[in-house]
């Protein structure tokens, strides 16, 4: 079972994404809320959650606040964004702040299939890029340039430090497990299959995570 939230305002929009991302594959859930108020209730209510799309104009809490607030409090919930503001400094924006994928309003519904499957198998999508080939820009920070969340960016930076599992959770008031969660999703994205080799691959780009 595959549970993505859909944040929007718009009940004709919200639907139709529904309607969208429900033959991605089999077992896929999609759960509506109207605003961010109502989806951080629904993700408080649940911890089974595997993607949330976020439009960012919303009625109260906007979406780069509900990116902000999701990095925060659900780390370990990646988030597609799907507006129509889709100049390319609003997409540097919500990558920027957390967001593993971009979608124009004015595109296809395969092409939000398309994002939602890149970011379900732990990549980033944006607009006139291929899948993760943003993070990967010269010179951008390390955890930009492998796509990782802000979650994970937290949980690389003190594996850096040579934190334990067990201190980093602790840092970061997270449990042991899920923590591992994050150094599984490093680890794909460095491709790499152990602390060590992440640690080489860290020092080998250069300070900036």
């Amino acid at each position: 079972m595959t549970r993505i939230l859909i944040v929007e305002d718009h009940a004709l929009v919200r639907e139709a994404m529904a309607q969208t991302l429900a033959r991605l594959e089999d077992g896929v859930e999609c759960v509506e809320a109207k605003g961010s108020e109502e989806a951080l209730k629904k993700l408080e209510e649940s911890a089974d959650w595997d993607l949330a799309v976020i439009d960012l104009m919303l009625p109260d809490l906007n979406g780069f606040s509900l990116l902000a607030v999701l990095a925060r409090r659900f780390p370990d919930v990646p988030a597609i964004v799907v507006s129509a503001l889709d100049d390319s400094a609003t997409i540097r924006r919500a990558m920027k702040g957390g967001a593993s994928g971009f979608v124009s309003k004015s595109s296809s519904g395969e092409v939000l299939r398309s994002a939602v499957r890149c970011v379900l198998d732990g990549g980033i999508y944006a607009p006139d890029m291929e899948p993760e080939s943003a993070a990967k820009r010269s010179g951008a920070p390390v955890s930009e340039r492998f796509g990782l969340t802000a979650g994970q960016t937290r949980v690389m930076e003190l594996l850096a430090q040579g934190k334990t599992n067990r201190e980093i959770a602790d840092l970061l008031g997270l449990s042991e497990g899920t923590v591992k969660v994050h150094m599984s999703a490093i680890f794909r994205a460095l491709n790499v299959t152990s602390r060590a080799q992440a640690l080489i691959v860290i020092a080998r780009h250069g300070p900036r995570l």
